[in-house]
């Protein structure tokens, strides 16, 4: 099982100089994947929890490929509607050959009302438009001539209702829930398991995204989080996501409040210490 990090793209403290920082410190505590997020417009309900400036995650996946040696990148995860399908299979396809196929394009329908509005995207049609950039990109990496590298490259969905998890079946090779409690993501898999049953298809890969932070006493654990706890508790929700089944593990440090990005030496010797007692084979 592989273990990675989403690294905050954004907020007052992010700048080059501090997204070079998490790279070499990411890739140097061995992990094996780094991932940011995607916005576009910082209207008001998305600066509530991701402040500007943000870093387009296309280029800045772009530049962290040129300073980093084999850690794998990846986006969790980019808004669908925000950008014509074609020029996300033209981008992400580029992206992987520039990188030596190191992508790991997780998608996601998007939840900003006013920044769907901002962007001209109709906010209702969301869903049906996650389906159809998922399609086309299927269908347009299918040319190797064109597209190169392109049908070589992951697909995480992300999503929690029956509806999201049914375009995972359809259309991932991952199904990457974000943010959730263990015992809601083991009854979402089972149904993950039915809904690939009824459609014939095979069930999707397990790559969560889960938080990280760790306190110096247990934390009673009907208000956990997966990720969030003692040491001991951490560990544990790891070793049970892999026990699930999960292949990858994302460690998401950014608790939601904009100074963190400021001081990210807190995050990083979370980091650190997971990384210190990890026990998990990346096979």
């Amino acid at each position: 099982m592989e273990l990675g990090v989403n690294v905050p793209n954004f907020g007052p403290g992010t700048n080059p100089d501090r997204l070079r920082g998490w790279a070499r410190t990411v890739e140097g505590l061995g992990y094996d994947l780094l991932m940011v997020s995607d916005h576009v417009v910082i209207t008001p309900d998305v600066a509530e929890q991701y402040p500007a400036p943000f870093y387009e995650p296309f280029t800045t996946l772009s530049w962290l490929a040129g300073i980093t040696d084999g850690i794998r990148l990846g986006t969790t995860v980019l808004i669908a509607p925000y950008r014509h399908p074609l020029l996300v299979a033209r981008m992400a396809a580029n992206l992987q050959q520039l990188s030596g196929g190191r992508l790991v394009l997780g998608v996601g329908s998007g939840w900003a009302r006013q920044e769907f509005e901002a962007l001209g995207a109709d906010f209702t049609r969301r869903g049906r438009e996650t389906d159809e950039l998922l399609a086309v990109l299927r269908e347009v990496w299918a040319d190797e001539k064109d597209y190169g590298g392109g049908g070589s490259l992951p697909l995480w969905i992300g999503g929690h209702s029956t509806v999201g998890l049914r375009r995972a079946v359809r259309f991932g090779d991952a199904w990457h829930p974000l943010r959730e409690r263990l015992d809601w993501m083991r009854g979402a898999l089972d149904r993950l398991r039915s809904i690939a049953a009824e459609e014939g298809r095979p069930v999707p890969a397990f790559a969560p995204r889960i938080l990280l932070r760790l306190t110096a006493e247990p934390l009673p654990e009907e208000d956990r989080v997966a990720g969030v706890g003692s040491l001991e508790q951490v560990l544990a929700d790891i070793d049970a996501l892999r026990d699930l089944g999960a292949r990858s593990v994302l460690l998401d440090p950014y608790l939601g409040d904009p100074a963190e990005t400021e001081r990210p030496e807190v995050a990083w010797q979370a980091l650190a210490t997971i990384a210190a007692h990890r026990r998990w084979e990346n096979t």
